[in-house]
């Protein structure tokens, strides 16, 4: 019988998750294949970011369209997955408070996969009070990725993606402050 599973890679130095399926009973399981290569991106860098609308956790709905002449953060995230995780322990000080005030910065995290529920449990254990976003099937993570968390795509004010990342290492988690910083001084 088919269980999914949790499979950690290791991908350059970068720890992604991906959801996957496999023979085996186990419920957690952390494995390097021997042909390592990156989970599929459906944008690139350069292109307009995909429209869709999300429902925050506090029941806003947030259309990306609308965000234009803004700098957006999308990030895409789990509550199961240890990288998206240890992402996210860095966002309330270095990223909200940093960029907290700027009225052309928006910081998405959105949940890929999950329910309205795994997501407050979440919220309240780790006392996360920033915006979140909830895509429990998958659907918006689909225009943009078949697997693969977390997930971040830097988009500037005219909804061009400029950065797309796969993975966290807190060296790459800086990086995309830094290139936030840049647009937002453009």
């Amino acid at each position: 019988m088919k269980t999914g599973i949790l499979t950690i890679l290791l991908l350059t130095g970068t720890t992604v998750c991906l959801a996957g399926e496999t023979e085996e009973k186990e419920g957690l399981r952390a494995e390097v294949p021997a042909e390592v290569s990156a989970p599929d991106t459906y944008v690139k860098v350069g292109e307009t970011v995909p429209d869709f609308t999300v429902e925050m956790f506090d029941g806003r709905k947030i259309r990306m369209s609308d965000l234009k002449g803004k700098v957006v953060w999308l990030n895409f995230w789990a509550t199961w997955c240890p990288p998206c995780r240890a992402e996210l322990k860095r966002v309330p000080e270095e990223v909200v408070k940093r960029f907290g005030g700027e009225a052309d910065f928006v910081f998405l995290p959105i949940s890929r996969g999950e329910t309205r529920e795994q997501v407050e449990k979440f919220r309240e254990q780790n006392g996360y009070t920033f915006a979140m976003g909830l895509d429990p099937e998958a659907q918006i993570f689909g225009l943009f990725a078949k697997q693969g968390i977390p997930r971040n795509f830097i988009i500037d004010r005219d909804g061009k993606i400029r950065v797309v990342e796969i993975g966290y290492t807190p060296a790459g988690f800086e990086e995309l402050i830094g290139r936030v910083s840049e647009l937002l001084q453009k």
